[in-house]
């Protein structure tokens, strides 16, 4: 049963305080204490406001990974596709090189059938030296030509010395017959030249 407070009006008469209706706040309820926790919308608006920058950075993280490992695939590639391209052309010139060595013997005997011929036969010559000239300018299509060597001064990188002897008329070291021709391709001695030098003169 609801009890009712009493109270004395002005008049003397007493009054019963009528309780508040369902739902209405009392005064001493209507502020909240200090320490209160805000309401649970305004954390939730800010949360949605940071989580879209939040994302961008995480996005553009990402990205910079995928370029940089795109990048560094991309030169693995072409590092490969390069040292792909140097060794074919390493086999290709090796075998070239192999190919010409055994051609080398053929383009001596020619010319030594050249000048052992002579005058003898004139037509016979002048078709081993076709032969020989032919035989010549395929070698030079491939890069390949002859090593300098008489009256130069002897090099161990390029010439092979199989004789010294003394040559008043020569300084020494420096070749003064060649006894095989020696050949290079490039930068690469095929076959060195073999020489005789000029050895000091005895005292």
């Amino acid at each position: 049963m609801t009890g009712h407070r009493t109270t004395d009006g002005e008049d003397g008469v007493t009054q019963a305080a009528t309780p508040p209706a369902d739902g209405a706040v009392r005064d001493d309820e209507a502020t909240a204490p200090s320490g209160a926790p805000a309401p649970e919308g305004t954390a939730t608006g800010d949360a949605e406001e940071a989580s879209p920058a939040g994302d961008l950075e995480r996005v553009t993280a990402e990205r910079d990974q995928y370029l940089d490992a795109l990048q560094r695939l991309k030169a693995e590639f072409d590092n490969f596709r390069k040292r792909n391209d140097r060794e074919r052309q390493g086999t290709a010139l090796a075998a070239t090189r192999d190919v010409v060595r055994g051609l080398l013997p053929v383009m001596d005997n020619l010319e030594r059938a050249v000048a052992a011929l002579g005058d003898q036969g004139e037509g016979i010559v002048a078709g081993v030296e076709m032969v020989r000239g032919q035989l010549a300018g395929l070698l030079i299509g491939h890069g390949v030509e002859e090593i300098p060597a008489h009256g130069e001064q002897f090099d161990p990188m390029v010439h092979e010395a199989i004789a010294s002897v003394p040559s008043p008329g020569h300084p020494e070291g420096v070749v003064i017959e060649v006894i095989e021709k020696g050949y290079r391709q490039s930068e690469h001695v095929l076959r060195p030249t073999r020489v005789v030098i000029a050895a000091r003169p005895p005292e």
